[in-house]
């Protein structure tokens, strides 16, 4: 009740920075929880405690979207009205990842293995499949295979907030935990290299492997996860509009068709972000 107060829909709308913080606070508490009291599963619990502390927000977010629906606007307008929601579930997000990663740094390795053992298995899993300096036809093929993979994700995320209201904030909690964990382990090894370093060259070369870590996940992940939420939102709406008994009225038809255009704005952001993953970021960073 305590967490979940914090913030209201409308806020969190209006001032979608506070949003990061936000997150930042219910990684957090979800992180020394899990240590605390499920330490041996802490991996999964962490990430369902954050989700818990995130759902009222998100689940009346939607409600919220859903009335605009029934208001009758253009949908350019509401298009536009949704990208509040968006824009707000976005901050929320990278304050997880950002808190993830922090704590990923600056827990002692013993504790890491612990707390991300599952996100830890899932980057070599991803890692075990990608090589360095590709042909062309083998990017392509290695497109392919991301793009159906994030579709599959996305499809995951329709699903969860079609059934659960906003179960697809599970999923993309989730995705932000890996991706923590991918940053804070780049990060962690990065300042094991500068150790030696002192004064300022220890400090600029601090700030540098922070905003490369930062980078380098955040060129394809933001809108691949803009994306999960687009979907998550389109699926919600529905759910909630079927729940509310709005089935078969005009007004149903008026929700499909934004529903049915975000979802098409989903799959087309997916689409740039897989190009993105491939093409790009192995371009900038090697």
């Amino acid at each position: 009740m305590v967490l979940e107060s914090l913030i209201t829909p409308f806020k969190a709308e209006q001032k979608p920075g506070k949003l990061f913080l936000l997150g930042v606070i219910f990684c957090s508490v979800g992180i020394f929880l899990s240590l605390w009291i499920f330490k041996s599963q802490a991996s999964l619990v962490m990430v369902f405690l954050t989700s818990m502390a995130a759902l009222p927000l998100v689940f009346n977010t939607v409600i919220m979207e859903e009335e605009k629906d029934l208001a009758g606007m253009e949908e350019k307008w509401l298009l536009k009205e949704h990208g509040k929601a968006l824009k707000a579930f976005v901050y929320l997000f990278l304050g997880s990842t950002v808190a993830f990663a922090f704590w990923y740094v600056f827990l002692s390795s013993n504790t890491i293995n612990i707390l991300f053992q599952t996100q830890t298995a899932t980057i070599n899993a991803i890692n075990g499949r990608i090589t360095a300096n590709m042909s062309f036809n083998a990017n392509m093929s290695f497109f392919s295979k991301i793009f159906l993979n994030n579709i599959k994700v996305l499809i995951f995320c329709i699903l969860f907030s079609f059934v659960y209201g906003a179960g697809a904030i599970f999923i993309l909690i989730w995705n932000a935990s890996v991706i923590g964990a991918a940053i804070g382990n780049f990060m962690r090894s990065e300042l094991a290299k500068a150790a030696h370093l002192i004064g300022f060259d220890r400090i600029a070369h601090y700030l540098q492997v922070v905003g490369i870590g930062l980078l380098k996940y955040s060129i394809h992940g933001i809108p691949e996860i803009l994306a999960y939420f687009i979907g998550g939102l389109a699926g919600g709406i529905i759910g909630i509009a079927i729940i509310k008994h709005d089935f078969g009225t005009t007004k149903f038809e008026h929700i499909l068709l934004d529903s049915a255009d975000l979802l098409l704005l989903g799959f087309g952001v997916l689409f740039i972000a897989a190009l993105l993953e491939v093409f790009v970021t192995p371009a900038i960073f090697g």
